[in-house]
């Protein structure tokens, strides 16, 4: 089944849409502004991140990588593909372009299937399994909470804005949960989200042909991403998991450097809430939610402020602002890369 384009004349205003973005701008400089004292008082201490252990920063760096990967993975799983290269730059772009642009996720998402395409993957199957990975990764964030829940039961003390995560976590991922059983087994939800998407596409790409034939190749799709995880389901949870875990243990690296000893179970929690702060689509990847969220969670999880500081500068250091200047490198390597196989003799 193929998607088809009717041919329609190119119409339409860019009006609606300067207004738009003028307008997340405005509010992202606003919320910068009230989020600027927590801001200051993180990246203020970055030389003091500067001065910690190397061995510490190198596990850190490692655990993060090793979470990107994980995701590479799971991306390579859900397309079908052997291509490393061009999944890893394109996420690693993507993944920069979102952190950069205010309510990124959209954009970045949109970078990512263009890359995909350019590189030979078919447009449908690139937008329905980056939605689903999507779901996977940001369902597995939100039961990460849950997982402290043995080792909080029978505990006192804890504190209510901590548990507050839990409760967070538990609805967040039953609701994502049922959402991927939903679609994976039934098809009219399939249908009608396709439909829909279509009509906004066309409807806001008016100056673009029509795109026709979307709900149907959406249940190809998404029976063929249910065959390449079922039949690699031990390498998807594996990678699933890794994705979240590798994150929380550079936090929990961080930590260490600073020389906090916290309990692993509350800085899960800690770390939930940050990751959860990070989805707020105001400014570009949580800036300010984050750092805000982090050290106050961190603190009622037992650290010092000082060290809460400067674990979470050390922790943002590395999963923000790395991730952008390897994105800027990705997206470049993707372009040497794809100009050398266009030069290249058939």
């Amino acid at each position: 089944m193929r998607l088809e384009v009717a041919p329609l004349p190119p119409t339409g205003s860019t009006t609606r849409r300067i207004l738009l973005r003028g307008a997340l701008i405005a509010i992202t400089g606003v919320t910068l502004y009230l989020l600027a004292p927590s801001l200051v008082a993180v990246y203020a201490s970055l030389d003091d991140v500067l001065h910690l252990r190397p061995e510490w920063l190198a596990v850190i760096v490692l655990c993060e990588a090793l979470s990107f990967v994980c995701v590479w993975e799971l991306l390579r799983l859900a397309l079908e593909t052997r291509k490393w290269f061009v999944v890893a730059t394109s996420q690693l772009a993507s993944n920069a372009f979102s952190l950069v642009v205010p309510g990124g996720a959209a954009a970045g998402a949109a970078l990512q299937m263009r890359m995909l395409t350019v590189a030979g993957v078919d447009t449908t199957r690139a937008a329905s399994s980056l939605s689903v990975v999507a779901l996977i990764t940001t369902a597995s964030m939100f039961a990460t909470p849950i997982f402290a829940l043995p080792a909080l039961l029978g505990t006192t003390g804890v504190a209510r804005e901590l548990l507050y995560a839990v409760w967070l976590g538990v609805v967040g991922a039953v609701l994502l949960g049922a959402a991927l059983v939903i679609a994976a087994v039934y098809d009219r939800p399939v249908i009608v989200i396709g439909a829909l998407a279509q009509r906004l596409r066309n409807r806001f790409l008016r100056n673009r042909p029509p795109l026709v034939g979307l709900p149907g190749r959406l249940l190809v799709e998404r029976d063929l991403v249910k065959a390449r995880f079922s039949t690699h389901k031990g390498r998807a949870i594996a990678a699933t998991a890794g994705k979240v875990g590798f994150d929380y243990l550079a936090l929990l690296a961080a930590l260490a450097a600073v020389g906090a000893d916290p309990q692993p179970t509350l800085v899960l929690l800690a770390f939930a809430a940050s990751q959860i702060a990070k989805m707020i689509p105001i400014t570009p990847g949580g800036l300010g939610f984050v750092e805000a969220g982090l050290t106050g969670a961190l603190a009622l999880a037992g650290v010092g402020a000082a060290q809460a500081i400067v674990a979470t500068a050390a922790y943002r250091l590395v999963s923000f602002f790395l991730p952008i200047v390897a994105g800027a490198v990705a997206y470049v390597s993707f372009r040497v890369e794809r100009g050398r196989s266009t030069r290249a003799p058939a």
